[in-house]
């Protein structure tokens, strides 16, 4: 394989299953990965002989999963001769084991974030590897790496150093192929490593939302007839844009607009908005919903009209939250940025990155909120969206199985 490529096309004829490892976060892990874990790995369970690796000092839920199902190896085994090794790798500190696996062992990435440059930054603060860090990081971004390095020993980080700096080399030199799910981070890889296999694959995305929900979970909400629920789903950080949506609904108050906003995550930044939600007299506009079980998941989505991914900076991900909104048939907002431009305009309505997207944000949302036609179309085109990427988690593990036997394992 040379250069980026799509999965596509029959299944190829093997003369016996794929055998491989799958080293990844798992549930309970509130992680976004976990999440895919748990939604892919029945499917693919089915295509190809799946042994899981058990993170360090993973305990089981409770509730059980397809993982409990299928053969598991510690993180301290290797799967054997004939085996592919995969590995996700996201750049949070869940995936410090996946990356110390990779350096081990090496074997096939599935890039979860084009963007490493934290995943490097934690890999030092956990081994206090400073020394390989600055050395890395130099080789990875010559002439400017020894700089940052040694500005983040005494401290100074600029907010945009990581993502205008992605450090991809110290971890995926080691790989043998990288798995993507975009063209943005394709093209990522592409750049930082030319000669390396990487091919792109639909993200595994399950639709949760049951339209026989709607009803109650909009009278759960307090929602009342023409008001719209706008939805956003993740982990708080500032990088989620909840800045831009509080300003937005702030001016969609003064315009009349009636709307209700429903923040589902957690982070260090629930308490912030709540009070910033509270000073600018919103508090009544806005719930803080917290973390979210899959069924309580499954009812907020489908009482949404809007879903809200105004997010920036990114680190290339694709984003999950994004692709949820289109399975549940809802459309969503997101920054006209990287990959999210990868997305159809009639389903992903963009707004500028960063507070500049707050006037666009509230033009669409008035919109939609004054056209009922302008909105049961921008819903059928979020379902199809999400149809024609592929994304559902059976054709999703087809995908991937075909990248695998085609070359990239």
């Amino acid at each position: 394989m040379v250069g980026a490529a799509d999965a596509a096309g029959a299944l190829p004829e093997t003369p016996a299953k794929l055998r491989l490892t799958w080293a990844s976060p798992l549930p309970p892990t509130r992680s976004g990965v976990a999440d895919y874990a748990a939604e892919i790995l029945p499917e693919l369970a089915a295509l190809a002989h799946v042994t899981v690796v058990e993170p360090p000092h993973w305990q089981p839920p409770p509730e059980g999963g397809v993982w409990l199902d299928l053969p598991r190896i510690s993180n301290g085994s290797v799967g054997g001769e004939g085996v592919v090794s995969l590995l996700h790798l996201g750049n949070n500190p869940y995936h410090l084991w996946v990356a110390a696996r990779l350096r081990r062992h090496g074997g096939v990435v599935v890039l979860h974030d084009p963007v490493l440059h934290h995943l490097l930054v934690e890999e030092a603060a956990a081994e206090g590897a400073w020394e390989r860090f600055a050395a890395e990081l130099e080789e990875a971004h010559p002439g400017a790496g020894r700089f940052l390095a040694r500005a983040r020993r005494w401290g100074y980080t600029g907010r945009l150093d990581p993502f205008l700096f992605p450090a991809q080399k110290p971890f995926l030199s080691r790989a043998r192929a990288v798995i993507v799910h975009s063209r943005t981070a394709a093209g990522m890889v592409a750049q930082a490593l030319p000669h390396l296999p990487v091919v792109r694959v639909p993200l595994a995305v399950a639709c949760l939302a049951r339209p026989e929900y709607r009803q109650r979970w909009r009278q759960r909400l307090g929602v009342s007839n023409g008001e719209l629920v706008l939805l956003h789903l993740g982990f708080l950080t500032p990088a989620k844009g909840v800045d831009v949506i509080l300003t937005g609904l702030a001016a969609l108050k003064e315009l009349g607009v009636r709307c209700l906003v429903v923040v589902v995550g957690e982070g260090s930044e629930n308490s912030a908005v709540a009070c910033r939600a509270g000073a600018a007299g919103l508090s009544e506009r806005l719930v803080l919903w917290g973390f979210a079980s899959p069924h309580e998941l499954a009812g907020l989505l489908a009482a949404a009209d809007v879903g809200l991914v105004p997010r920036y900076p990114t680190a290339g991900e694709t984003s999950a939250a994004a692709l949820r909104f289109l399975a549940a048939g809802v459309p969503v907002i997101v920054s006209g940025y990287r990959q999210f431009l990868e997305l159809p305009p009639a389903a992903a309505l963009r707004v500028p990155p960063g507070k500049a997207g707050v006037v666009d944000m509230v033009r669409h949302v008035a919109g939609l909120a004054t056209s009922r036609e302008a909105l049961d179309g921008a819903r059928t085109a979020a379902r199809a969206a999400w149809e024609e990427g592929g994304h559902e988690p059976a054709r999703a593990a087809a995908a991937l199985v075909r990248a695998l036997t085609a070359g990239a394992g």
